[in-house]
């Protein structure tokens, strides 16, 4: 059997990036007053931070059935027997549902993952899909291993300012007044299907300490049983400047010698609630 790996934008993974993997993207779409881009294919981090900050409306959303069902097609008509599809979570978007139910006039040629992830641990459900695949795992084994494990992964945001929670409900306009004179910023966590209230501290200086603090406690207690040289660490961010992002990956590797730490953007699904300059920091299990 010939498998295809294929995941969404909120992956992390680019384009380019997707081709030298061998496995295929879907840009999560983005509308801007009304019109709708593509993450990573006509919108790119610097575009969508100024419509952002600018005041335009900007919202995202899920994947067309159309333009998910014309990828499909294409790929499998390019002599592939079956294809793995890993969008990001079922809890924070409908991609999931959606997609699942798409596959079903596929005759189980289209296995769509309800991975609970998004960001750097659905990257690493990516990569342990192509792994499964060079050991001549099925599709619908990969689909079963990568939900199986799927909630061995956290990843926890720090927020700079609380302006787009506002926008997005997730605040209330006094709570993030409040916040706002007070210095104060939320820190996120997704462990599985939502979008979680971790912490709120003083400053984002604390903020850095508090992430670290956070990948410590999982390494110490969640992922404590289990073989620990599978465990992996990796930042992320809403960066606007690539310097500020290797510090925040380096600040993170020395806190974790023993680590191999990477750095990768969030996808446009997240930055519209966190804005620029936030910051995270995941930890999860790989095959």
């Amino acid at each position: 059997m010939k498998t295809a790996v294929m995941t969404d934008s909120n992956s992390g993974i680019t384009a380019a990036e997707g081709k030298e993997l061998g496995v295929f993207i879907v840009p999560m779409p983005v509308i801007i007053d009304g019109v709708t881009y593509f993450e990573g294919k006509n919108l790119l981090q610097p575009d969508f931070f100024e419509s952002l900050m600018s005041g335009k409306d900007v919202s995202t959303s899920q994947p067309s059935p159309g333009d998910l069902m014309e990828l499909w097609n294409r790929v499998l008509a390019l002599g592939y027997d079956d294809i793995v599809y890993i969008p990001m979570s079922s809890g924070l978007s409908n991609s999931y549902a959606s997609a699942a139910a798409l596959a079903e006039e596929y005759d189980h040629r289209v296995h769509v993952v309800d991975n609970h992830r998004i960001s750097i641990p659905q990257l690493a459900s990516v990569m342990d899909a192509v792994k499964l695949v060079s050991e001549g795992r099925t599709a619908g084994e990969i689909k079963e291993l990568l939900e199986k494990a799927a909630l061995e992964a956290s990843i926890y945001i720090a927020v700079d300012t609380l302006e787009f929670l506002k926008k997005g409900g997730r605040v209330t306009p006094a709570a993030a007044a409040i916040g706002s004179v007070l210095g104060i910023k939320p820190l996120l966590s997704i462990q599985g299907d939502k979008l979680d209230a971790y912490a709120k501290v003083r400053g984002m200086k604390r903020c850095r300490r508090r992430l670290i603090e956070a990948v410590e406690k999982d390494l110490n207690e969640r992922f404590s049983e289990g073989d620990m040289s599978k465990v992996r660490i990796a930042t992320a961010g809403s960066f606007r400047n690539p310097e500020l992002a290797e510090d925040w990956r380096q600040e993170v590797a020395r806190a974790f010698p023993d680590y191999e730490v990477v750095y990768r953007d969030l996808g446009c699904s997240i930055e519209s609630h966190t804005g620029p300059e936030a910051m995270a920091a995941g930890v999860f299990r790989m095959f």
